[in-house]
């Protein structure tokens, strides 16, 4: 089993930066392809962001390209999300997903462990 948990949410206004962290246990984190989704009221959870297993490859959802950044710290067991510029818009529940699967993917369904999510609130 793996276990997720996902800090550095908030409440910040529009235009300023956040990084969230994924701390993860249970099995090694180089082990895993790890992803960043998110879900605001009423919507679906999409991705936001995946990576590679040794970061060597990543994929982001256009909304955020050239504002967000992941990242991750195998050493560490952790996965990041650097979220630059931010927007009224990104306001949601962001989630730290992981998959044994190596195939970066932007279907939830295709990752096996969720952590339990941080709020992110972007005030205008």
């Amino acid at each position: 089993q793996v276990q997720l948990v996902e800090s550095g949410g908030g409440l910040v206004q529009a235009g300023v930066s956040l990084r969230l962290s994924c701390a993860a246990s249970g099995r090694p984190l180089s082990s895993l392809t790890m992803g960043w989704f998110r879900q605001a009221p009423g919507k679906e959870r999409d991705l936001v962001s995946t990576i590679s297993r040794n970061g060597d490859s990543t994929v982001y959802a256009d909304s955020v390209k050239g504002r967000f950044t992941i990242s991750r710290d195998n050493a560490k067991n952790t996965v990041f999300l650097q979220m630059t510029s931010l927007k009224p818009e990104d306001t949601a529940v962001y989630y730290c997903a992981a998959s044994g699967k190596s195939i970066l993917n932007r279907d939830p369904l295709y990752y096996d462990y969720w952590g339990p999510g941080t709020q992110v609130t972007v005030s205008s």
